[in-house]
């Protein structure tokens, strides 16, 4: 006996092959488990409380979760909703299935799991001494907790079996690990628990850990020793490679996991094609902590920012780019200080060379020349207002600043007419600290409704 997961995408909104989804289904998995987000897209989603991905997508392939669900008549969970999972992108789910299941008449049971932090049970954790820091380490003081615009916990397995327990026919996971909805059901049922977690992280992606990534659908099977996974997509297989691979997914030691209630070891494990399509790993060890923690995430306001690009193409500014900029910075803080009476300290002007160093900035090793060179300068300031002041101070310079101080001014293109860009609001990520909770429910709601749509 084993527990049958069935993992359409690595996220809702990314897509899957319908055919792939078909043959899950063919297969009567005991439970359809997907992830809603993460902080890979940066801070600015937990920061406004908004989703990366387009509603109208998310909804579409929502409905035909619904409706597998329908068929199969098993649980379908759904884990970080929104991207960041706080309590308003689980509404914003909740108001998506509840449409969805007035259009095909369904009637159902949904849990939804909030995951949002209040300001004051976090200082009280803090002032306790329930709480420590990972690496690296962030200086943390209760007034930072009070400028911070969401705080979510990450639930594990834990709380998404309390809403299996509750009978939900739907769960709504706020922020929880990407393996949680993965692992709990084949945890509640008894199954080998390092292997639940580690064939977890495994299909975490959906068949990235296969040879056909974007085809989205993978089965999981979980049992007393161990774990099969299989990509349903016809042309996809999964190698001892790709399995093994995925380790190194988003996870800094690729033998060690470390979750709520636990740490995964894999370095034991033995990977092995049992087929041409399927892999079995067994050897996996989960190591109980102590105490239950759970991880926190939050973000916060850093100022707003304003965009400007200039394309350099003239081969001596090309071969100099480094240099222009490194000039053409000296002479703006300068120039800001005199005419904007703005010190350096209250602003942040920084230069990225697309096609040079981009990407890397200072770090950059290679030193090829490119035909031509985006010049990306983004302003950052305590005010929107402050922040597109100094780019249009700053505009005129981005297109006719000299290399030298004794030759005739360069005119270079702006691809935007107006070529300032506001960005909006800009946050960043403050607290990289776990918290120890006294129940696996203590940081977390839960709340049941049902849904009668068949009139």
């Amino acid at each position: 006996m084993s527990t049958r997961v069935l993992i359409p995408s690595g996220v809702l909104g990314l897509g899957f092959s319908d055919e792939a989804l078909h043959n899950g289904i063919k297969a009567r998995p005991d439970i359809i488990a997907i992830d809603g987000g993460s902080t890979d897209s940066g801070p600015w989603y937990l920061g406004t409380g908004n989703s990366k991905y387009s509603q109208a997508v998310c909804r579409a392939e929502w409905r035909k979760l619904m409706e597998a669900r329908a068929e199969l008549g098993v649980p379908l969970i759904i884990g970080s909703c929104g991207t960041c999972g706080v309590d308003d992108m689980v509404d914003w789910m909740a108001e998506i299935t509840r449409e969805i299941a007035t259009e095909f008449g369904q009637s159902l049971k949904i849990a939804k799991i909030y995951s949002s932090q209040p300001h004051a049970f976090i200082v009280e954790r803090l002032n306790s001494g329930n709480w420590r820091a990972l690496e690296p380490e962030l200086p943390i003081a209760v007034n930072d907790i009070e400028s911070a615009s969401n705080i979510v916990a990450l639930a594990g397995v834990e709380q998404i079996q309390q809403a299996l327990l509750a009978g939900a026919d739907i769960v709504l996971a706020g922020r929880a690990t990407d393996t949680a909805s993965i692992a709990a059901l084949p945890i509640a049922n008894g199954e080998n628990i390092a292997a639940a977690w580690h064939g977890a992280k495994i299909t975490e992606c959906g068949a990235l850990c296969s040879t056909h990534p974007t085809s989205g659908v993978v089965l999981l099977d979980v049992d007393h020793t161990g774990f099969t996974v299989t990509p349903m997509a016809a042309d996809a297989h999964c190698t001892p490679h790709t399995v093994s691979a995925h380790m190194l997914y988003e996870n800094a030691d690729p033998f060690h996991l470390h979750e709520p209630g636990g740490t995964l070891d894999v370095t034991n494990a033995h990977y092995e094609a049992i087929d041409q399509k399927s892999v079995r790993v067994t050897g996996s060890r989960w190591i109980t902590d102590d105490t239950y923690t759970v991880k926190l995430e939050a973000a916060r306001s850093a100022g707003y920012q304003t965009t400007l690009l200039a394309l350099l193409r003239e081969r001596r500014y090309v071969e100099n780019a480094r240099q222009w900029i490194e000039r053409l910075h000296a002479f703006l803080t300068t120039l800001i200080s005199e005419r904007l009476a703005m010190e350096p300290v209250s602003y942040d002007l920084d230069f990225r060379l697309i096609g040079m160093s981009a990407t890397l900035g200072a770090q950059e090793r290679r030193d090829t020349i490119p035909t031509e060179v985006g010049v990306l300068l983004t302003v950052t300031a305590q005010s929107a207002e402050q922040s597109m002041e100094i780019a249009r101070l700053c505009n005129p310079h981005m297109l006719h600043f000299p290399l030298t101080d004794h030759e005739e001014l360069p005119t270079f293109a702006f691809p935007f007419s107006p070529v300032e860009t506001a960005r909006g609001e800009l946050y960043e990520f403050f607290i990289n600290h776990v918290i120890t909770l006294d129940n696996p429910m203590q940081a977390f709601r839960l709340e049941t409704e049902t849904i009668n749509a068949t009139g």
